[in-house]
């Protein structure tokens, strides 16, 4: 049976001759206009990424590699005694594009297992760390101390070829992929339960292997996969995809591209959004002394949050313009296996008050929740209560995605990122030379 390292170089192959056509036959064409506000703001919404990986459609949500959500869970083989698809099996789609079989998934959870044991060095480094560290911090830490493992970085000082910096960049990214859940799971154990470790199964795939080491019972391994998958990948251009990609592209291995994935992601305008929404909605359960308000009464409260000037956290979406899918998801899984929950029946409530109360106010492009709507709340109900492991969840999955685009980027030898930067005064002459011929308002000089 051919392997899924053959199967993806026969796919490099073919599509390193589109890009070089498109590159040789396409690359003078214009695909947008740039403003000021997007070079000063962020350069948000600039088309100049490519990611064949996954693309967010404004209808429709996250696509990986073009399947929507529900084509994805609805398509992907499901575990054994679960109702979720395996992570190993989202992979190898991320991978080829292709939905794989049973023997195709068995053959990257055999790579998995062949490589996730974690050497004992890695350990050492989190245990002296101060126990009030971060648990990202230990995170990053953890995985940068694994680069003396890169198998990139040895045989690109013996002289590698650039057609195969892939191989031996997939190489590195399954050996680290297979060894995540055990470092999080860890952390975890090391943190929060008083160091009371629990030994890998070898027996299970990667999302119920983790949900046994951190020691929390069905449906948990569902959660688990469901959750990697969801938090996977995000087109390219947000903090952590793109922090991934751009160390990436200087040629730094997997390792430093990961860790600094992950030092991205900590953000609290990036990864940290799922605590905002946990922690809000308690603070609403304690306004209201722990019971669930009426419709009228907690539409009351929203009205007054927003009129002293702040945000509902988990609504809206820079790009999405419908209820994001992947909170869909989530809240599926929910109503089947959650019941008598009350921060549930507050997400559910919110569902209902919060979106017709932002279209009246105005002010929101998008009103309806995102995956941050109740993407925590799932995981306080199945136990995992500590806010600041949340973001290291999130980063397990956010790996999946990023490896894979890094695989790629060195397959079509996409180069070194580097954009240009201009100073405010070099757009402010721009603008004042071309004023006349702008189509916008009367611009007045800045003395």
């Amino acid at each position: 049976m051919i392997t899924i390292k053959e199967k993806l170089y026969e796919k490099i192959v073919t599509k390193k001759d589109f890009v070089n056509h498109l590159m040789k036959n396409y690359g003078d064409v214009v695909l947008d206009k740039i403003t000021i506000s997007q070079v000063i703001g962020g350069m948000r919404g600039i088309k100049s990424l490519v990611s064949d990986i996954s693309y967010l459609d404004p209808s429709e949500g996250i696509r990986f590699r073009n399947y929507t959500i529900p084509e994805v869970f609805a398509k992907l083989p499901k575990a054994v005694n679960g109702e979720m698809p395996l992570v190993e099996g989202f992979y190898y789609l991320l991978l080829t594009g292709d939905i794989p079989t049973k023997e195709e998934i068995e053959q990257i959870a055999d790579e998995f297992n062949k490589r996730k044991h974690v050497p004992w060095y890695v350990f050492d480094v989190l245990r002296a760390l101060p126990k009030d560290t971060h648990p990202m911090t230990m995170f990053s830490n953890a995985i940068i101390a694994l680069q003396r493992e890169s198998k990139f970085s040895r045989k690109y000082k013996e002289g590698l070829k650039k057609e195969d910096y892939w191989e031996s960049t997939y190489e590195d990214s399954i050996s680290l992929l297979a060894k995540l859940p055990e470092i999080a799971a860890y952390i975890y154990r090391m943190k929060y339960k008083n160091n009371e470790f629990i030994p890998p199964d070898p027996h299970l795939d990667m999302a119920a292997n983790f949900a046994h080491m951190m020691g929390i019972e069905k449906p948990y391994d569902d959660v688990s996969r469901m959750y990697f998958i969801l938090h996977s990948d995000h087109e390219g251009g947000n903090v952590s995809a793109h922090t991934g990609h751009l160390i990436a592209s200087a040629l730094s291995d997997i390792y430093y591209a990961i860790s600094g994935m992950l030092n991205g992601l900590a953000g609290p305008l990036h990864g940290l959004a799922n605590q905002e929404v946990l922690r809000w909605i308690q603070n609403e359960m304690k306004k209201f002394g722990g019971q669930l308000p009426s419709k009228e009464k907690l539409a009351e409260d929203v009205w007054h949050t927003l009129k002293s000037g702040q945000v509902i956290p988990g609504f809206g979406h820079a790009v999405l313009r419908k209820t994001d899918p992947r909170y869909t998801a989530i809240q599926e899984f929910c109503n089947k296996n959650i019941h008598d929950d009350l921060l549930f029946d507050y997400v559910k409530l919110l569902y209902d008050v919060v979106p017709p109360i932002l279209i009246e106010q105005g002010k929101a492009k998008n009103p309806w929740p995102n995956v941050d709507a109740q993407s925590g709340v799932l995981q306080w109900h199945y136990g995992v209560k500590e806010y600041e492991f949340y973001t290291v969840l999130f980063g397990l999955g956010r790996a999946l995605g990023v490896t894979a685009n890094i695989i790629w980027d060195r397959a079509l030898f996409f180069p070194l990122e580097r954009p240009k930067s201009l100073t405010s005064q070099m757009l402010y002459d721009y603008i004042m030379t071309n004023k006349d011929n702008l189509e916008t308002k009367e611009y007045e000089e800045v003395g």
